[in-house]
């Protein structure tokens, strides 16, 4: 007898040996990892959908969370007396900086292109010094929140991309 369920992620039917329940697989359609249930009744597993209003819930706290984070980060300290207040016009914190390239990298993620062209725009006359910056987001292990909903490989492509715009 074989245990008969569905993936979690594709929701094809799978048969497993007996001998497979309690363990981890790969579904064989889409590959993706799935715990194969230790049942020995052999009856079908019937799994439930997942809830799109649960989905609709997390995109639109993913998406206040990134309009918070963008006023926080929008929010500038007041120079007292440092070397900041002293410093050319045309020169720019590195956190300022920072800003400004997340949000460029979350405009193109986002396909606001036009957008991401004038913030790119802006980033680019602080040409090293954003190279930089940019390689320290390529190198961190953990992406800036606002950059978070975005998959590695995607994030990376688009540093790539405004790097080689920038150099």
């Amino acid at each position: 007898m074989s245990i008969i369920f569905h993936c979690e992620h594709c929701g094809k039917k799978i048969e497993a040996a007996d001998n497979a329940g309690g363990k981890w697989g790969r579904c064989p359609a889409c590959h993706n990892k799935l715990y194969v249930p230790g049942t020995n009744s052999g009856e079908e597993l019937k799994l439930a959908p997942i809830d799109e209003n649960d989905l609709a819930k997390q995109k639109q706290l993913m998406a206040e969370t990134y309009k918070v984070t963008q006023e926080i980060l929008s929010e500038r300290e007041i120079p007292n007396g440092s070397a900041e207040t002293t410093a050319a016009a045309s020169e720019i914190s590195d956190r300022e900086l920072m800003k400004n390239i997340v949000t460029c990298l979350r405009q193109m993620a986002d396909g606001e292109l036009n957008e991401a062209q004038k913030t790119t725009d802006l980033i680019t006359s602080y040409g090293p010094q954003a190279v930089n910056i940019l390689d320290r987001i390529a190198l961190s292990e953990m992406p800036e929140p606002e950059l978070a909903d975005i998959p590695g490989q995607v994030l990376s492509g688009l540093i790539r991309k405004l790097r080689g715009k920038i150099s």
